[in-house]
């Protein structure tokens, strides 16, 4: 496996510098032969102009010290090509090499200089690469008239032997600095993978339940950072799985509670003689009241759980909020009445919302009626309704017992208890907050709490005015 990725990195180092080299050497070699073609014609002009000065082709007693200057110049090291000279009727009247003297030469390239269009091609003659150049001589007095052509040809090895051996060191340097990023790659892909597998090893047994596992980090990169977010996820599942082994601890608690009081007044019943109606209906009340409790605890759970599954639909309407809330406080006035608590209602503009106007009333009727619960006689329940441009605010505040500061952000737990038996001795599930929390939610909004011991408790919802689809 690691010589498989091995060779991967290599031929993916290898095949892009492969591609970039033979595009450099493509620009290259169309670049020197530019070059070459620039530097053949002017010295093909510099000829037409001797020839020109010279006025060769029109005063035959010079034709001797014509043929002298083709011969030399053919023979100069810098120079070192063929030169042929064309009159304008085709006729070679000058050859360096005497090979074709009084011979008709008519190609593209020679018309196209008897036509006064200077061009320079590369052609290959045999196994040599030739570069032609044929330019114009135009007539000494007569700047418009073009009395013959000089042609000249060359071999230009020499530039395809640099060339080639450019191109042999580019592609070896290519295949050297492949074979260099790939075993650095490899080795580094090395030092990246470890760590990777590490957090691989961890989260294999975070997957088989052993919660307690934690990654040793260290560093800012990442992988650091991807360490991170598995502790964190593995703090988060850890609490969880303590969440939910607390709920069926207190589910079981919550439902042993009135089946064993049940129990004991059903035995009460079954083992006594003689026992008085009076005790009867007393004891069957009791046991009434019990089968109410598990009654309302398996209901509140049943709830939870279609909530958790969202099997229960938002059934949303257009909802106006300020006589939701005052409705609210008309049926609960009656449990403030019998403490002495005074019950407000605060709220100066008309709030309409998108809702579902049964389970946002429950989860505010939760809210106000455990103000009033807890809340010592005489106190104070003040409701108030506000919004901005998208969302309502509802806050319940009352002058109740308080939360302790560090269980205020477990009150929305089922079953959490501040005091482990107010709700009993007031008659609570302890679901109702968990309830509105998750109806809160639902909507799309947010609900948190402020409260000092002894001072009271404020909560404040917030729902969004415009039902989003996507809110759950």
């Amino acid at each position: 496996m690691r010589w498989k990725l091995l060779i991967l990195f290599f031929l993916v180092s290898y095949l892009p510098l492969m591609l970039f080299s033979s595009i450099l050497l493509e620009r290259m070699e169309t670049y020197y032969l530019d070059q070459s073609k620039s530097e053949w014609l002017r010295k093909a002009n510099m000829i037409a102009s001797q020839i020109n000065q010279g006025n060769y082709l029109k005063d035959d007693s010079n034709e001797t010290a014509f043929m002298y200057m083709l011969t030399e110049t053919s023979k100069d090291k810098e120079f070192d090509a063929r030169i042929l000279v064309i009159n304008e009727q085709g006729f070679v009247v000058g050859d360096s090499s005497q090979a074709d003297l009084n011979r008709t030469i008519l190609n593209k390239q020679v018309f196209d200089a008897l036509e006064g269009q200077d061009s320079a091609e590369k052609q290959k003659q045999d196994d040599t690469m030739i570069m032609s150049a044929a330019a114009s001589i135009v007539d000494k007095e007569d700047k418009n008239l073009v009395t013959g052509a000089v042609l000249i040809s060359a071999s230009i090895d020499d530039v395809y032997d640099s060339l080639n051996a450019m191109k042999t060191q580019t592609y070896l340097l290519s295949l050297l600095t492949s074979l260099i990023v790939g075993l650095l790659s490899f080795f580094t892909s090395g030092l990246i993978i470890k760590p990777l597998k590490t957090l691989l090893r961890f989260v294999e047994r975070i997957t088989n339940g052993q919660l307690d596992q934690k990654i040793d980090i260290t560093g800012k990169d990442e992988v650091s950072e991807l360490g991170h977010a598995i502790n964190h996820m593995t703090e988060q599942l850890a609490r969880v799985e303590q969440s939910r082994e607390e709920f069926v601890s207190n589910v079981s608690h919550e439902l042993k509670t009135p089946l064993s009081s049940i129990k004991v007044l059903t035995e009460s019943l079954l083992f006594q003689e003689n026992v008085p109606e009076e005790m009867y209906k007393e004891f069957f009340t009791d046991i009434n009241s019990e089968v109410d409790r598990l009654n309302n605890i398996v209901n509140d759970l049943l709830t939870l759980v279609r909530l958790d599954q969202k099997e229960i639909p938002l059934n949303i309407s257009e909802v106006n909020i300020n006589k939701m809330i005052q409705d609210i406080l008309k049926r609960l006035s009656p449990l403030a009445n019998q403490k002495n608590i005074e019950l407000t209602y605060e709220g100066q503009e008309e709030v309409n919302a998108q809702v579902d106007e049964v389970k946002l009333t429950l989860a505010l009727s939760n809210l106000v009626e455990n103000g009033i619960k807890y809340t010592p006689d005489g106190g104070k329940v003040h409701v108030t309704l506000n919004l901005d441009h998208q969302d309502a605010f509802v806050s319940v505040k009352d002058t109740g017992i308080g939360i302790n500061e560090e269980e205020q952000s477990k009150i929305f737990e089922r079953f959490y208890r501040t005091d482990k038996t107010r709700n009993r001795e007031t008659g609570g599930t302890g679901l109702g907050l968990a309830i509105t929390y998750k109806t809160i939610v639902m909507h799309g909004g947010r609900i948190s709490v402020e409260s000092k011991e002894q001072e009271g408790t404020r909560f404040l919802v917030k729902v969004p005015l415009r039902y989003q689809l996507d809110a759950r």
